[in-house]
């Protein structure tokens, strides 16, 4: 993925994750295309999110607190929108997804497993949403590589160099989570960051307008 790619499928993510809230936070039901395009955010998120992780010098570590301080700043207006203190939002899952990469990377195998199995059961998309990214931060920090791609399960198979089997497993699982498979739209609108955008870096951008909209939704719909 380009830069400027990646930087443009989080744009229009975050169009299709306002749209998905909209119609959640205002009760409004089943609304035709809004509904369905709301699934198709998360995917794409997670995915652009585990292509930055698996980048060569990373910062992990600065990653995860990032999203659990911005996840926990958001958490009352998460509250405050919904109306439900469980699952904790979406920034607190991609915290629990890098924390559990830099869990696996440093051997902190206890730590990775409670993050793997156990904290999925308390955030938003759950053992789903966790493992999406992991799962894709697996693939890509392995992908061109001569030697097989490796999976938290601990499994290595030959044709995983060439198929990202458990990054389609998790986007199975996804869509068992919704209800529906409109998330594997993800996986075609994904070949947009194949072409190098002229979109600029937004920096801290997302965390705050993540929390905004939620505040304003929840202050008009109040």
């Amino acid at each position: 993925m380009s830069s400027g790619g990646r930087e443009l499928l989080k744009w229009l993510a975050l169009a299709l994750m306002t749209g998905d809230h909209l119609v959640k936070v205002f009760g409004l039901g089943y609304v035709p295309l809004l509904s369905e395009l709301g699934r198709v955010a998360f995917p794409v998120f997670a995915l652009v999110m585990a292509y930055n992780l698996a980048q060569p010098g990373a910062d992990v570590a600065k990653a995860t607190k990032r999203l659990a301080l911005w996840g926990l700043v958001a958490s009352p207006a998460a509250y405050l929108a919904f109306g439900t203190v469980l699952p904790l939002n979406v920034l607190l899952t991609f915290a629990a997804a890098a924390a559990c990469i830099w869990a696996y990377e440093r051997r902190k195998w206890a730590l990775a497993a409670v993050l793997f199995f156990g904290v999925p059961f308390l955030v938003d998309y759950q053992w789903a949403g966790v493992w999406l990214v992991v799962e894709g931060w697996f693939w890509f920090s392995n992908y061109g590589k001569a030697q097989p791609v490796r999976s938290v399960f601990g499994i290595w198979e030959p044709t995983l160099t060439v198929f990202p089997f458990w990054v389609w497993a998790c986007m199975g699982l996804l869509c068992w989570y919704n209800g529906n498979a409109w998330a594997l739209i993800a996986i075609p609108v994904l070949l947009l960051a194949e072409v190098d955008w002229a979109v600029p870096r937004s920096g801290r951008f997302f965390y705050l307008y993540y929390v905004g909209h939620l505040v304003l939704m929840a202050a008009i719909a109040g």
